[in-house]
């Protein structure tokens, strides 16, 4: 945990002395010189706060409550550096409630229930408790539980911070009693403020040259892809690795730029709510004939170090969702892909996740068969004692065959058609059609094939 007994549940002078700098804007404020750069330059007033203006903009909902120190349990839920820590930092400030910066890394129940005992106590003196959690996705079931009955009875506010998707990682109680907040990535232009004011701020680098030009600054702001944090770990790390010239000035080339930038840390959690949002576009763009946004999501999952057979196996089963009969090719073509995954694995087997990409993107496309099952499977399921029509049971005993199992079996085989009359379904779905053949690739030929075949059975009384 971190607080300390002492600083949190003494007086309120005492409280606001972790949080109070005396700042006036923009993070001009005492602090060492060999604190990071992002900690030396953390907003602690909201007119400070870069981005998210649909949430603490003029009139906004999160706004109105700090303002009116009208604070409820919420979960702060966005990408990495985008200002949930910072935020729930502003609100200890301006808030007259204790506050307690609370680690989901460190922290267990024994702790957990600790904090909940004092924060009880400090409640009966009229006195409310804020209690920051960040990661707050790291906590399992049975430490999220210890916090309900306390958010429950208002013995603390509870203020999450995650970069997960609230809806499978928070407990459904604990989530329900919680105003959820979404915070978005930061635009280039909201970076490229931060950039720019940590070149001119004192607790930044206005006390030094620095000479960099607006194209490696826009290079940087690209690179930082919404965060914020990295946006000024970058700028730290080019300040350092800059050309110091004779008359002190720290020159930043292009050249510093892609030393410090070598390799993009693209925001991809395996296990996460970015793996779905990412294999759902590569599905999506394949589905839309869009090739070139289809290789895109695909290098996008690669290079941050997806399972290449992961995506292979997501590849076979759009062969037949998506294409299916219009191309039947297209399965061949995604197993193929998978087995060249399992042959020569990453990086050379990226090319032929590509042509299996194109192939699928570019084949005509059908949904028939997925539709087929699942119409399908809502009849199974409500009829599951349905009998299997006698005609069609096998009778490998002399009592089934008395029972008439497999009377009127007629062997397709065995007629000029290739076409028994015989019906196959159960008699409460006689006329039921599940597939229904599209116009697309070679299913068109498949769809005039089963038109005839229906066209005769009609014909036969079946």
């Amino acid at each position: 945990m971190k607080f300390s007994a002492n600083s949190v549940w003494g007086n309120s002078m005492e409280q606001m002395s972790l949080f109070d700098t005396g700042s006036s804007g923009w993070g001009e404020r005492s602090v060492s010189a060999s604190d990071p750069l992002a900690s030396r330059l953390r907003p602690e007033i909201l007119e400070e706060f870069v981005g998210q203006k649909h949430l603490v903009g003029e009139g906004k909902v999160l706004r109105r409550l700090i303002d009116q120190d009208s604070i409820c349990s919420m979960i702060f839920w966005g990408p990495p550096g985008v200002g949930k820590t910072t935020l729930a930092r502003i609100i200890a400030r301006k808030t007259k409630a204790e506050f307690i910066d609370f680690s989901a890394v460190t922290s267990g129940i024994k702790e957990i229930r600790q904090v909940m005992q004092q924060a009880e106590q400090v409640r009966m003196t009229g006195r409310r408790t804020i209690v920051f959690v960040d990661e707050i996705h790291r906590f399992n079931k049975a430490q999220q539980d210890a916090f309900l009955p306390f958010v429950e009875k208002g013995s603390i506010i509870l203020i999450g911070a995650t970069t997960e998707n609230p809806s499978f990682e928070i407990n459904s109680a604990l989530l329900s009693r919680c105003k959820v907040f979404v915070l978005q990535a930061l635009s280039k232009e909201d970076i490229k403020e931060l950039l720019h004011h940590a070149l001119t701020a004192k607790s930044g680098y206005g006390g030094k040259k620095v000479e960099i030009s607006d194209s490696i600054l826009e290079a940087a702001a690209v690179f930082a892809n919404g965060d914020a944090r990295t946006a000024l770990n970058t700028l730290e790390m080019m300040v350092l690795n800059g050309e110091i010239l004779p008359d002190g000035t720290i020159r930043i080339t292009e050249e510093t730029l892609e030393q410090c930038t070598s390799k993009r840390s693209l925001l991809y959690d395996k296990k996460g709510e970015e793996h779905y949002n990412l294999i759902s576009a590569l599905h999506k763009s394949m589905r839309n004939t869009d090739p070139d946004a289809a290789v895109y999501w695909l290098a996008r999952m690669l290079e941050a170090g997806e399972d290449p057979l992961y995506v292979a196996r997501r590849l076979i089963r759009f062969a037949s969702e998506d294409v299916g009969m219009a191309d039947s090719n297209a399965l061949t073509v995604a197993v193929s892909a998978y087995q060249a995954c399992h042959f020569i694995g990453m990086p050379e087997c990226n090319v032929n996740l590509t042509h299996a990409v194109v192939y699928l993107s570019m084949a005509p496309k059908s949904n028939s068969l997925y539709k087929a099952y699942e119409d399908c499977k809502e009849d199974a399921v409500k009829m599951l004692a349905e009998p299997v029509p006698l005609q069609i049971r096998n009778a490998p005993t002399s009592l089934m065959e008395e029972l008439h199992y497999g009377e009127g079996y007629v062997y397709a085989h065995n007629t000029r058609e290739k076409v028994a009359a015989m019906q196959c379904l159960p008699d409460s779905l006689k006329d039921r059609r599940y597939y229904i053949p599209t116009d697309q690739g070679k299913e068109a030929e498949t769809k005039e094939k089963l038109e005839h075949i229906l066209a005769w059975k009609k014909e036969q009384g079946i």
